[in-house]
């Protein structure tokens, strides 16, 4: 008994054959070319290409035009709501200009992060948006811009959120001016013993905010002492042993500032598994305000950013579609959001 005959995938010949058309006319009608093809061709050549099941060759359409339609979104963590919530603005974004979102994740680690750009350069994407925060004195720096110079020599664009990153494309987050702003609110509320629970040193986010705060603080004549300043990973477990590690000092603080809302949400889970009530024996507040901080007890206190905004502009920037690009030289505007977790205290308590 002979083996069955494999029929062969349908081919673009074998579309313009059915349609009676020119192959260049299929291939126009099909890949979304500039150059207008007569309606009725068109259609004809659709048809053809549906009764043989026919589907476009999207690599082969990268090689011949250089890049896909696909968008590349680099971030340090997916699981974060931070990252989760520019991911859902690039998606977005990305949908109204017909463009696919993939997304990578480096761990915050410098060096995955380069293998990462060199990886998707050889996939052929669109838009590279690079979400992660910048780090200080990264050995892989300077290889990163020219992986990203070199692709957008080649056509790519690249845009980063955060840091300046000149001479790329960048949404600017104020990440100084809304801890500053913080900083002063919380001060006015009354709280004067304050810790930080901060990232590692290198990562320019954290340390940006911690500049930012401690300013504030300042400008109400209130000291920021090294012993109140913890430095832990940028996760909710590192929120959560940071604060563990400041309470074994027995530092005597009526407010902690947790550097990003994922952190914070550890901090409050430390302090009451040491048996304190956030927001009544101390106050906590984060920044970002990602979702899920409005709805834990006591509602976090935060920095507002407009994460899906964030999203959204930096992919517009990337295609050149966005109307304010002048924008791109000002930072992200910030909000201070004051909720349950830091009520007034009476200063003179202090």
């Amino acid at each position: 008994m002979s083996a069955p005959v494999s029929k062969s995938p349908a081919t673009l010949h074998d579309v313009a054959r059915e349609a009676g058309v020119s192959l260049a006319t299929a291939s126009r009608s099909l890949n979304g070319s500039a150059r207008k093809v007569n309606e009725s061709y068109r259609l004809r050549v659709v048809e053809a290409a549906q009764r043989l099941g026919y589907t476009t060759n999207l690599f082969a359409q990268a090689v011949a035009k250089g890049s896909t339609t696909t968008v590349a979104l680099i971030v340090a963590d997916i699981a974060d709501p931070y990252f989760s919530s520019i991911a859902a603005g690039v998606i977005d974004a990305a949908g109204d200009e017909n463009l696919v979102v993939t997304i990578a994740v480096t761990g915050r680690s410098s060096e995955r992060e380069l293998d990462t750009v060199r990886a998707l350069r050889g996939q052929r994407p669109r838009v590279m948006i690079l979400a992660g925060s910048r780090t200080t004195g990264s050995p892989y720096e300077e290889h990163l811009r020219a992986e990203l110079s070199s692709f957008e020599d080649t056509g790519g664009k690249v845009a980063f959120i955060s840091q300046d990153a000149a001479p790329f494309a960048t949404v600017l987050l104020d990440n100084r001016g809304g801890a500053r702003d913080l900083a002063i609110a919380l001060a006015g509320l009354g709280y004067r013993r304050v810790a930080v629970i901060t990232g590692p040193a290198e990562i320019r986010t954290a340390e940006e905010r911690l500049d930012g705060f401690r300013t504030g603080l300042a400008e109400h004549g209130i000291p920021l002492l090294p012993e109140q300043i913890i430095h832990a990973d940028f996760t909710r477990e590192g929120g959560y042993r940071g604060t563990q590690e400041l309470l074994a000092s027995g530092a005597q603080v009526d407010l902690i500032f947790a550097v990003n809302d994922v952190m914070a949400v550890g901090v409050v889970s430390a302090l009451r598994d040491a048996g304190l009530v956030p927001g009544q024996d101390i106050g906590v507040a984060g920044f970002d305000d990602i979702p899920t901080v409005r709805d834990i007890t006591p509602a976090l206190s935060t920095v507002r950013i407009p994460l899906e905004d964030v999203g959204r502009h930096a992919l517009r920037l990337a295609t050149g579609t966005a109307t304010d690009v002048a924008a791109v030289q000002q930072a992200v505007s910030t909000e201070t959001i004051i909720r349950g977790s830091t009520p007034p205290r009476d200063a003179t308590a202090s």
